[in-house]
């Protein structure tokens, strides 16, 4: 491209959150001019407020088997070519403090700020332009290059890189935009839907339930069958409108409106066995040997809910009542009404067709030049920091490609 006209470039990227800068600096630092533009007027707004301020941003252990995909197999080269060490490696250099919380998972010691900071520098040891708060009014081709109708004037390219996210947390600048580009393109889309968001209920079926707010536990959950099944053990919390914490927002990306859930509140024990072989040495009553294993708020809760006295002793209650105590305890199986929706989502599940794409570059088959990143395709993580580790590693994919 021309080094003289200011608005014309090797590369253009709209989208400048995880993915955007990742792939800016790669493609920079090989000597490309690049140009990232994004709408918003604060940088990376999703990394700021990810991991309680901390920014969740890898897991020692990411590989395939933590993402789902209509194409389960295309995320496995760039997560091979770009590994969690890798990254590791870059947030060592810039001298960044960060500690392993659970499960593989890595945050900050201090701020998501300095991961946004990191990426900065890199994008600065890469010379690239920046055109932040600018809309994108309109995208098209000509010959071998791309014209950006912006908000500060019209932008050449001979690259274009989408990495704008999906439809998740609105509030912060989500939008539509990478599915209205892949339509005008003629590229397949997945069906988008909310991911690693709470769970809902029906009002009247909840209702006995609201009393049990706040309260948390380990617990095994699952759905769905076969390739589609999901389980996890993982912490649930109970809200005023259904179910949350990490093991509903883990399921809830396996979830499928119409399928229940199945959760085991006591992973660790089998209560309709125990119970019945302890009746006769076991003297304490119901509700309290419940409380030695559920938080007391819960074992007082379950049993009312389920017509349990909780002064009754195992003693005297027949085999049958404590199978059923038991099943509600370790098979308790629950219909969500629906979820959270986008504006409480972590991540959005579908988006641009994988099979559109080179697993190598990210690059559209169909559209030379165009390469799609992040969370705009149809590739979904776990909780756990999953999300950010596709983030670099698609962003260096396709940075090391344009």
């Amino acid at each position: 491209m021309s080094k003289t006209n200011p608005n014309h470039f090797d590369v253009a990227i709209i989208g400048a959150g995880a993915a955007g800068m990742m792939c800016a600096a790669v493609a920079g630092q090989r000597g490309r001019r690049v140009v990232l533009i994004d709408h918003a007027g604060k940088l990376a707004e999703k990394i700021r407020i990810s991991g309680g301020g901390r920014c969740n941003f890898t897991n020692v252990g990411a590989g395939p088997q933590h993402y789902l995909s209509q194409n389960p197999h295309f995320c496995r080269s760039a997560l091979s070519r770009y590994t969690p060490q890798d990254f590791i490696g870059l947030v060592k250099r810039h001298r960044i403090g960060f500690h392993e919380k659970h499960k593989g998972q890595l945050f900050c010691d201090d701020s998501a700020e300095d991961i946004i900071a990191m990426l900065k520098a890199e994008c600065d040891a890469g010379n690239v332009s920046w055109r932040m708060p600018c809309t994108v009014q309109e995208v098209g081709k000509s010959g071998e290059h791309f014209r950006i109708a912006t908000s500060a004037g019209e932008i050449q390219a001979a690259s274009l890189v989408i990495a704008t996210g999906g439809l998740s947390i609105p509030k912060i600048g989500a939008t539509d935009f990478a599915y209205r580009i892949a339509r005008q393109f003629d590229l397949k889309l997945v069906e988008t839907r909310p991911g690693l968001v709470p769970l809902t209920f029906d009002g009247k079926a909840w209702q006995s339930l609201t009393e049990l707010a706040g309260i948390a536990l380990e617990v095994e959950v699952e759905t769905g069958a076969k390739k589609e099944r999901g389980h996890f053990l993982e912490d649930l919390l109970f809200t005023h409108r259904g179910l949350s914490g990490p093991a509903i927002l883990q399921i809830s990306s396996y979830w499928k409106p119409g399928t229940p859930l199945t959760l085991n509140l006591l992973p660790q024990l089998d209560v309709a066995e125990t119970l019945i072989d302890g009746k006769g040495t076991i003297k304490k009553n119901l509700g309290n040997i419940l409380a030695q294993w559920l938080p007391n708020r819960l074992a007082e809760g379950w049993l009312k809910i389920n017509g349990f006295d909780a002064g009754a002793r195992i003693a005297d209650m027949p085999d049958k009542s404590l199978k059923k105590l038991g099943d509600s305890l370790n098979r308790w199986v629950i219909l969500p009404s629906g979820s959270e929706g986008y504006r409480k989502a972590e991540v959005t599940l579908g988006g641009v067709d994988t099979r559109e794409l080179s697993q190598q570059t990210m690059m559209a088959n169909k559209v030379p030049g165009l390469h799609v990143i992040g969370e705009a395709m149809d590739v979904t993580g776990w909780l756990g920091g999953y999300n950010f580790q596709w983030a670099w590693a698609s962003g260096v994919a396709a940075g090391s490609a344009v």
